[in-house]
């Protein structure tokens, strides 16, 4: 164990590269550089088809047709350099670690050690995020474009988050004494520590992101997932998606990919991506927290392959911890992140809704299966009015929420066989759920949760942030 002189400490099993050897990770970057011009030509292609407002011009229906005739002949130009690149890319996965770790820069600095007893606690911020950064084609079916430059914009937004911000309580009901509160913001909530974010799929985003966020947030997870052909069989071309960045030393971290998938989902390599933190030291012991994020499968009426993956995220969540714990440490806190794709309302999900896992982690916007907090919000947006001008301003989408008009307005409803609960809450599918270590010294205990609206026009998804108040023994 290092001494907390050794501040922060080197992380026990990650390097940058996700390849042991630098001739690998060159013929893979060689291999992505083949790809490329098909890749992006199909992507542009799939954007031509993607619904919008019909032309209103016979010249713009003509320049329309035009581009896509280029975009087809170079969709055929660049198939001969996409065949051998294929050919390079595929068997290049059996090596390549599913994940890229971006240290920090030598400029970074994180958060002072966690010294306990001498000081009893400290608050943990955490925040999930769907972010839609799809290729760019793919995202305007959920009526979003420009992934890189919204990943630009995310990035600004989830940086401000390192400074003070403005709550805004969602329920004019003071909650009981001891219970969580919940309030709604038009930014990001403050002094953010953990974050987790889902659908970084396309690459040049994800990079994006990741060199706005090192250098002020800390080391980052990314590029995460098991590609190539798997077993099933399935051919995995797109990652899973998966993005964790951390201002606290990250020490060790997996990936697991889910055995079972149908339709588009088969294509991406969704999973489970744990990592290990290292907060502090308490009487000579370090105190670490474990992170857990996932992106669940997403069509509605597949709740047994939902159920059968939670199943087996909760299994793996306890064996990563196992094998990374030591007993001269001290965990502060397993914390669970990520879009789990079904709501606590849906007759649809009503499977899901009573899984173990909630018997295990604490979700603290839920009451019980069905039975919400009368604070909380539903997470994902309606893409029918994802262009108004309100809903792409986080402002004025934080007020809109706080009326239950607005919210039937902005927030998605139930699946077509669910009703909507009254008053209307929407559809919640991001989830930051927690649980303490059994027996152990430390007491996490939730202080807030977080809607906040500060991604507005840039994804279909509010972003939730949870506050977790950690207690030492006195």
């Amino acid at each position: 164990m290092q001494p907390l002189s050794d501040w922060p400490p080197a992380p026990d099993a990650l390097r940058a590269s996700p390849f042991p050897h630098p001739v690998l990770h060159a013929l893979h970057d060689l291999s992505r550089a083949l790809l490329f011009p098909t890749y992006w030509a199909l992507d542009q292609l799939l954007g031509c088809c993607a619904p919008r407002a019909p032309p209103s011009r016979l010249g713009t229906l003509r320049a329309a047709a035009v581009g896509s005739a280029a975009l087809a002949l170079l969709l055929l130009l660049g198939l001969p350099l996409a065949l051998p690149g294929l050919l390079l890319w595929l068997p290049l996965q059996a090596w390549r670690r599913p994940f890229c770790y971006q240290p920090p820069p030598r400029c970074w600095v994180p958060p002072p050690p966690w010294r306990a007893p001498a000081e009893p606690a400290r608050c943990f911020v955490f925040l999930t995020a769907n972010l839609c950064l799809l290729p760019d084609g793919l995202a305007r079916f959920s009526n979003l474009s420009h992934s890189q430059r919204r990943a630009e914009a995310i990035s600004a937004a989830l940086l401000a988050g390192l400074r003070p911000s403005l709550h805004r309580a969602t329920d004019r009901r003071q909650p009981q004494p001891g219970a969580p509160c919940g309030v709604l913001l038009p930014a990001v909530p403050a002094g953010l520590d953990f974050v987790c974010l889902q659908e970084v799929f396309d690459l040049r985003a994800g990079r994006r992101l990741v060199q706005r966020l090192a250098p002020s947030l800390g080391p980052v997870l990314h590029d995460v997932g098991t590609l190539g052909l798997q077993r099933g069989p399935y051919l995995k071309l797109l990652g899973s998606g998966l993005l964790l960045a951390s201002r606290y030393p990250l020490l060790r971290a997996s990936f697991r990919c889910f055995p079972h998938a149908r339709r588009e989902d088969a294509l991406a390599s969704k999973g489970l991506l744990s990592a290990q933190a290292q907060l502090g030291t308490l009487d000579g012991r370090r105190i670490v927290g474990f992170l857990h994020c996932t992106h669940l499968h997403a069509p509605t009426e597949d709740g047994p392959l939902r159920c059968e993956q939670l199943t087996l995220l909760l299994e793996w969540a306890e064996q990563f911890e196992a094998e990374s714990g030591q007993s001269d440490e001290a965990v502060a806190f397993s914390v669970l992140l990520g879009d789990l794709n079904f709501d606590n309302h849906s007759q649809d999900h009503a499977r899901e809704q009573e899984h173990k896992l909630f018997s295990r982690f604490r979700d603290p916007c839920r009451l019980g299966t069905r039975r919400e907090q009368p604070w909380a919000l539903g997470t994902l947006l309606s893409t029918t009015t994802l262009h108004h001008s309100v809903a792409n301003s986080p402002e004025m989408l934080c007020r809109a929420l706080e009326q239950e008009k607005g919210r039937q307005l902005y927030l998605a409803g139930p699946p077509q066989r669910g009703l909507p609960a009254h008053p209307w809450q929407g559809r919640r599918l991001d989830y930051v759920a927690y649980r303490a270590q059994p027996g152990g010294l430390l007491s996490p205990e939730v202080e807030q949760v977080t809607f906040s609206t500060a991604l507005a026009g840039l994804t279909d998804h509010l972003a939730v942030g949870l506050h977790l108040r950690v207690s030492a023994p006195p």
